[in-house]
Protein backbone atom coordinates (compact mmCIF):
# COMPACT_ATOMS: atom_id res chain seq x y z
CA UNK A 1 0.00 0.00 0.00
CA UNK A 2 1.54 3.04 -1.00
CA UNK A 3 1.18 6.46 1.03
CA UNK A 4 1.14 9.58 -0.52
CA UNK A 5 2.04 12.78 1.02
CA UNK A 6 2.52 16.74 -0.06
CA UNK A 7 5.58 16.28 -2.35
CA UNK A 8 2.39 13.88 -4.56
CA UNK A 9 0.28 16.59 -4.60
CA UNK A 10 -0.03 19.89 -6.83
CA UNK A 11 -2.04 22.65 -5.31
CA UNK A 12 -1.06 24.76 -7.96
CA UNK A 13 -3.98 22.53 -9.53
CA UNK A 14 -6.55 24.69 -7.88
CA UNK A 15 -4.82 28.22 -8.29
CA UNK A 16 -7.48 29.74 -10.84
CA UNK A 17 -10.55 27.30 -9.20
CA UNK A 18 -13.22 28.02 -6.99
CA UNK A 19 -14.78 25.44 -4.49
CA UNK A 20 -18.16 25.75 -3.14
CA UNK A 21 -18.50 23.83 -0.16
CA UNK A 22 -21.77 22.87 0.04
CA UNK A 23 -22.45 22.73 4.14
CA UNK A 24 -20.96 24.38 6.89
CA UNK A 25 -21.22 21.75 9.69
CA UNK A 26 -18.49 19.63 10.91
CA UNK A 27 -16.62 18.56 8.01
CA UNK A 28 -18.02 21.58 6.12
CA UNK A 29 -16.52 24.47 8.14
CA UNK A 30 -13.20 22.30 8.61
CA UNK A 31 -12.66 21.48 4.82
CA UNK A 32 -13.32 25.17 4.14
CA UNK A 33 -11.26 27.05 6.22
CA UNK A 34 -8.16 24.75 5.84
CA UNK A 35 -8.54 25.47 2.49
CA UNK A 36 -9.00 29.11 2.87
CA UNK A 37 -5.68 28.95 5.03
CA UNK A 38 -4.05 27.30 2.13
CA UNK A 39 -4.93 29.84 -0.37
CA UNK A 40 -7.96 28.20 -2.41
CA UNK A 41 -10.77 30.17 -3.14
CA UNK A 42 -13.60 29.09 -1.47
CA UNK A 43 -17.33 29.89 -1.16
CA UNK A 44 -20.17 28.35 0.62
CA UNK A 45 -23.51 27.26 0.06
CA UNK A 46 -26.88 27.08 2.29
CA UNK A 47 -30.43 27.21 2.18
CA UNK A 48 -31.22 30.45 3.08
CA UNK A 49 -31.73 31.30 6.41
CA UNK A 50 -29.41 28.70 7.83
CA UNK A 51 -28.19 28.97 11.34
CA UNK A 52 -24.71 28.76 9.88
CA UNK A 53 -25.00 31.61 7.21
CA UNK A 54 -24.00 34.30 9.87
CA UNK A 55 -21.05 32.11 11.61
CA UNK A 56 -19.38 31.44 8.14
CA UNK A 57 -19.25 34.60 6.87
CA UNK A 58 -18.05 36.37 10.67
CA UNK A 59 -15.25 33.13 9.36
CA UNK A 60 -14.47 35.68 6.75
CA UNK A 61 -16.19 32.87 4.08
CA UNK A 62 -18.13 34.32 0.93
CA UNK A 63 -21.92 32.70 1.81
CA UNK A 64 -24.26 32.37 -0.73
CA UNK A 65 -27.70 29.78 -1.71
CA UNK A 66 -26.44 26.29 -2.60
CA UNK A 67 -27.30 26.50 -5.73
CA UNK A 68 -25.88 30.20 -6.42
CA UNK A 69 -22.56 28.22 -4.74
CA UNK A 70 -22.68 25.46 -7.65
CA UNK A 71 -22.61 27.63 -10.25
CA UNK A 72 -19.79 29.92 -8.68
CA UNK A 73 -17.54 26.03 -8.19
CA UNK A 74 -15.32 24.36 -10.42
CA UNK A 75 -15.20 22.22 -7.63
CA UNK A 76 -18.50 21.29 -5.44
CA UNK A 77 -18.10 19.95 -2.13
CA UNK A 78 -20.92 18.00 -0.76
CA UNK A 79 -20.35 18.27 3.31
CA UNK A 80 -23.98 18.06 4.30
CA UNK A 81 -26.04 15.12 6.34
CA UNK A 82 -25.80 12.55 3.97
CA UNK A 83 -29.85 12.14 3.79
CA UNK A 84 -30.28 15.83 2.60
CA UNK A 85 -27.94 15.08 -0.15
CA UNK A 86 -30.33 13.59 -2.78
CA UNK A 87 -32.71 16.58 -2.64
CA UNK A 88 -29.81 19.11 -2.62
CA UNK A 89 -28.20 17.33 -5.75
CA UNK A 90 -31.05 17.02 -7.67
CA UNK A 91 -32.57 20.69 -7.04
CA UNK A 92 -29.53 22.96 -6.46
CA UNK A 93 -26.51 21.15 -7.49
CA UNK A 94 -26.71 19.07 -10.46
CA UNK A 95 -28.44 21.48 -12.72
CA UNK A 96 -25.72 24.26 -12.00
CA UNK A 97 -22.65 22.28 -12.83
CA UNK A 98 -20.98 22.02 -16.03
CA UNK A 99 -18.64 19.65 -18.17
CA UNK A 100 -15.51 19.65 -16.35
CA UNK A 101 -16.75 20.54 -12.76
CA UNK A 102 -15.60 18.04 -10.33
CA UNK A 103 -17.80 16.57 -7.74
CA UNK A 104 -16.06 15.92 -4.56
CA UNK A 105 -17.77 13.90 -1.07
CA UNK A 106 -16.13 12.96 2.03
CA UNK A 107 -18.41 9.49 2.11
CA UNK A 108 -19.31 7.43 -1.03
CA UNK A 109 -22.37 6.23 0.58
CA UNK A 110 -24.79 8.27 -1.79
CA UNK A 111 -22.87 7.98 -5.22
CA UNK A 112 -22.31 3.91 -4.46
CA UNK A 113 -26.26 3.76 -3.81
CA UNK A 114 -27.60 5.54 -6.41
CA UNK A 115 -28.88 8.54 -4.26
CA UNK A 116 -26.64 10.94 -6.31
CA UNK A 117 -26.19 10.21 -9.84
CA UNK A 118 -24.09 13.23 -12.10
CA UNK A 119 -23.62 12.98 -15.60
CA UNK A 120 -20.82 11.54 -17.46
CA UNK A 121 -19.29 14.95 -18.17
CA UNK A 122 -17.95 15.78 -14.22
CA UNK A 123 -15.37 14.58 -12.34
CA UNK A 124 -16.51 12.19 -9.33
CA UNK A 125 -13.95 12.33 -6.54
CA UNK A 126 -13.27 11.67 -2.87
CA UNK A 127 -11.26 12.91 -0.01
CA UNK A 128 -12.33 11.70 3.01
CA UNK A 129 -10.55 12.60 6.48
CA UNK A 130 -10.69 9.76 9.07
CA UNK A 131 -11.44 12.76 11.58
CA UNK A 132 -14.29 14.36 13.08
CA UNK A 133 -14.59 17.67 11.94
CA UNK A 134 -13.60 20.36 14.57
CA UNK A 135 -10.57 17.97 15.38
CA UNK A 136 -9.32 17.82 11.74
CA UNK A 137 -10.01 21.52 11.65
CA UNK A 138 -7.78 21.87 15.36
CA UNK A 139 -5.07 19.75 13.93
CA UNK A 140 -4.91 22.09 10.47
CA UNK A 141 -4.08 25.25 12.54
CA UNK A 142 -1.57 23.52 14.91
CA UNK A 143 0.08 22.32 11.77
CA UNK A 144 -0.42 18.82 11.59
CA UNK A 145 -2.87 16.64 9.68
CA UNK A 146 -5.17 13.76 9.83
CA UNK A 147 -4.84 10.86 7.49
CA UNK A 148 -7.74 10.70 4.48
CA UNK A 149 -8.63 8.10 1.74
CA UNK A 150 -8.92 8.81 -1.52
CA UNK A 151 -11.05 7.92 -4.89
CA UNK A 152 -11.75 8.28 -8.01
CA UNK A 153 -15.56 7.05 -9.15
CA UNK A 154 -15.54 8.56 -12.44
CA UNK A 155 -12.47 10.61 -14.26
CA UNK A 156 -14.35 12.58 -16.55
CA UNK A 157 -11.36 15.00 -17.47
CA UNK A 158 -8.57 12.66 -16.99
CA UNK A 159 -7.39 14.69 -14.25
CA UNK A 160 -9.69 13.89 -10.74
CA UNK A 161 -6.28 11.97 -9.93
CA UNK A 162 -4.65 14.50 -9.24
CA UNK A 163 -7.25 16.95 -8.61
CA UNK A 164 -8.34 15.00 -5.75
CA UNK A 165 -4.72 15.28 -4.02
CA UNK A 166 -5.05 18.60 -4.08
CA UNK A 167 -7.64 18.87 -2.85
CA UNK A 168 -6.50 16.35 -0.34
CA UNK A 169 -3.38 18.81 0.13
CA UNK A 170 -5.49 21.49 0.33
CA UNK A 171 -7.38 20.37 3.50
CA UNK A 172 -4.73 18.85 5.22
CA UNK A 173 -4.72 15.07 4.95
CA UNK A 174 -1.49 15.20 2.56
CA UNK A 175 0.79 16.12 5.65
CA UNK A 176 -0.78 12.93 7.46
CA UNK A 177 -1.12 10.76 4.66
CA UNK A 178 -3.42 10.06 1.88
CA UNK A 179 -4.41 6.10 0.92
CA UNK A 180 -6.05 5.23 -2.40
CA UNK A 181 -9.21 3.42 -2.45
CA UNK A 182 -12.70 2.66 -4.17
CA UNK A 183 -15.96 4.08 -3.13
CA UNK A 184 -16.97 0.52 -2.32
CA UNK A 185 -14.24 -0.45 -0.02
CA UNK A 186 -14.49 3.17 1.76
CA UNK A 187 -17.91 2.97 2.15
CA UNK A 188 -18.93 -0.45 3.56
CA UNK A 189 -15.68 -0.57 5.72
CA UNK A 190 -16.40 2.70 7.06
CA UNK A 191 -20.57 1.67 7.59
CA UNK A 192 -18.78 -1.75 9.22
CA UNK A 193 -16.48 0.26 11.42
CA UNK A 194 -19.53 2.24 12.82
CA UNK A 195 -21.68 -0.60 13.55
CA UNK A 196 -19.94 -2.67 14.86
CA UNK A 197 -17.31 -1.22 16.84
CA UNK A 198 -16.91 2.70 16.84
CA UNK A 199 -20.68 3.78 17.26
CA UNK A 200 -23.02 0.77 17.50
CA UNK A 201 -20.29 -1.61 19.23
CA UNK A 202 -18.90 1.03 21.71
CA UNK A 203 -22.34 2.01 22.99
CA UNK A 204 -23.63 -1.60 23.30
CA UNK A 205 -20.76 -2.64 25.49
CA UNK A 206 -20.73 0.26 27.62
CA UNK A 207 -24.79 -0.12 28.07
CA UNK A 208 -24.85 -3.88 28.55
CA UNK A 209 -21.47 -3.64 30.84
CA UNK A 210 -23.54 -0.98 33.11
CA UNK A 211 -26.42 -2.33 33.19
CA UNK A 212 -24.62 -5.17 34.80
CA UNK A 213 -23.37 -3.39 37.34
CA UNK A 214 -26.47 -2.01 38.31
CA UNK A 215 -28.68 -5.28 38.18
CA UNK A 216 -26.01 -7.17 40.74
CA UNK A 217 -26.45 -3.40 43.26
CA UNK A 218 -23.48 -1.43 42.83
CA UNK A 219 -23.70 2.21 42.89
CA UNK A 220 -24.66 3.87 39.10
CA UNK A 221 -21.99 6.85 40.06
CA UNK A 222 -19.29 3.82 40.22
CA UNK A 223 -20.82 1.38 37.16
CA UNK A 224 -20.70 5.15 35.00
CA UNK A 225 -17.02 5.72 35.88
CA UNK A 226 -15.99 2.17 35.59
CA UNK A 227 -17.87 1.29 32.02
CA UNK A 228 -18.28 4.60 30.64
CA UNK A 229 -15.73 7.61 31.76
CA UNK A 230 -12.55 5.44 31.42
CA UNK A 231 -13.44 4.11 28.43
CA UNK A 232 -11.47 7.78 26.93
CA UNK A 233 -8.66 7.09 28.67
CA UNK A 234 -8.04 3.73 27.65
CA UNK A 235 -8.89 4.83 23.83
CA UNK A 236 -6.36 7.70 24.30
CA UNK A 237 -3.76 5.40 24.76
CA UNK A 238 -4.82 2.76 21.85
CA UNK A 239 -4.60 5.85 19.76
CA UNK A 240 -1.19 6.47 20.94
CA UNK A 241 0.84 3.74 20.68
CA UNK A 242 -1.81 0.65 19.47
CA UNK A 243 -3.25 -2.03 22.04
CA UNK A 244 0.29 -2.68 22.93
CA UNK A 245 0.86 0.64 24.57
CA UNK A 246 -3.03 0.32 26.18
CA UNK A 247 -1.68 -2.52 28.02
CA UNK A 248 1.87 -2.45 28.99
CA UNK A 249 0.33 1.04 30.44
CA UNK A 250 -2.46 -0.59 32.43
CA UNK A 251 -1.84 -3.07 35.96
CA UNK A 252 -0.85 -6.57 35.34
CA UNK A 253 -3.99 -7.50 36.54
CA UNK A 254 -6.21 -5.12 34.12
CA UNK A 255 -3.86 -6.82 31.44
CA UNK A 256 -4.95 -10.31 32.33
CA UNK A 257 -8.45 -10.00 32.26
CA UNK A 258 -8.10 -8.56 29.05
CA UNK A 259 -6.04 -11.08 27.78
CA UNK A 260 -8.93 -14.12 29.66
CA UNK A 261 -12.62 -12.25 29.74
CA UNK A 262 -12.34 -10.10 26.87
CA UNK A 263 -12.51 -13.37 24.34
CA UNK A 264 -15.37 -14.78 26.30
CA UNK A 265 -17.49 -11.43 25.75
CA UNK A 266 -16.62 -11.08 22.16
CA UNK A 267 -16.77 -14.84 21.14
CA UNK A 268 -17.25 -16.81 18.31
CA UNK A 269 -21.09 -15.72 18.51
CA UNK A 270 -20.17 -12.23 18.66
CA UNK A 271 -18.38 -12.38 14.88
CA UNK A 272 -20.84 -14.75 13.83
CA UNK A 273 -23.45 -11.25 14.20
CA UNK A 274 -20.20 -8.90 12.92
CA UNK A 275 -20.14 -11.06 9.89
CA UNK A 276 -23.76 -11.02 9.24
CA UNK A 277 -24.07 -6.91 9.34
CA UNK A 278 -20.99 -7.12 6.65
CA UNK A 279 -23.10 -8.91 4.61
CA UNK A 280 -26.28 -6.63 5.22
CA UNK A 281 -23.81 -3.57 3.96
CA UNK A 282 -22.11 -5.62 1.20
CA UNK A 283 -25.81 -6.88 -0.52
CA UNK A 284 -26.84 -3.15 -0.10
CA UNK A 285 -29.49 -4.29 2.49
CA UNK A 286 -28.41 -1.88 4.92
CA UNK A 287 -28.75 1.05 2.28
CA UNK A 288 -31.75 0.36 1.57
CA UNK A 289 -33.41 -0.19 4.83
CA UNK A 290 -31.73 3.63 6.21
CA UNK A 291 -32.72 5.10 2.64
CA UNK A 292 -36.25 4.05 3.33
CA UNK A 293 -36.32 5.01 6.88
CA UNK A 294 -35.17 8.36 5.98
CA UNK A 295 -38.41 8.99 3.12
CA UNK A 296 -40.82 7.14 5.97
CA UNK A 297 -39.90 10.06 8.61
CA UNK A 298 -37.35 8.25 10.57
CA UNK A 299 -40.08 6.38 12.95
CA UNK A 300 -37.20 3.74 14.22
CA UNK A 301 -34.61 6.39 14.15
CA UNK A 302 -36.17 8.62 16.63
CA UNK A 303 -37.96 6.26 18.58
CA UNK A 304 -34.48 4.13 19.35
CA UNK A 305 -32.75 7.49 19.86
CA UNK A 306 -35.69 9.00 22.78
CA UNK A 307 -34.97 5.61 24.20
CA UNK A 308 -31.26 5.33 24.56
CA UNK A 309 -31.28 9.37 26.11
CA UNK A 310 -33.66 8.50 28.67
CA UNK A 311 -31.77 5.93 30.06
CA UNK A 312 -30.02 5.79 33.60
CA UNK A 313 -26.59 5.99 32.33
CA UNK A 314 -27.42 9.18 30.71
CA UNK A 315 -29.11 10.88 33.25
CA UNK A 316 -25.96 9.52 35.74
CA UNK A 317 -23.53 10.67 33.30
CA UNK A 318 -25.43 14.45 33.25
CA UNK A 319 -24.72 14.80 36.72
CA UNK A 320 -20.89 13.30 36.98
CA UNK A 321 -20.31 15.90 33.77
CA UNK A 322 -21.57 18.92 35.76
CA UNK A 323 -19.29 18.20 38.81
CA UNK A 324 -16.78 17.77 35.74
CA UNK A 325 -15.97 21.02 34.05
CA UNK A 326 -12.62 20.33 32.72
CA UNK A 327 -14.24 17.47 30.63
CA UNK A 328 -14.92 20.13 28.05
CA UNK A 329 -12.03 20.91 27.49
CA UNK A 330 -10.66 17.83 26.75
CA UNK A 331 -13.37 17.51 23.45
CA UNK A 332 -12.48 21.13 22.40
Amino acid sequence: MKVLYEEDCDLNLLKDKTVAVIGYGSQGHAHALNLADSGVQVVIGLREGSKSWEKAQSDGLEVMTSADAAKAGDLVAILTQEHVQKDLWENDIGPNMVKGDALVVAHGFNILYGQVIPGPEIDIIMMAPKSPGHIFRRMFTQGRGMPGLLAVHQDATGNARDLCLAYGKGIGCARAGIIETTFKDETESDLFGEQAILCGGVTALIHASFDTLIEAGYAPEIAYFECLNELKLIVDLIFEGGIQLMRYSVSDTAQYGDLTRGPRIIDEHVRVKMREILREIQTGQFAREWILENQSGRPVFYRRNDEDNSLLIEKVGEELRSMMSWTKELSS
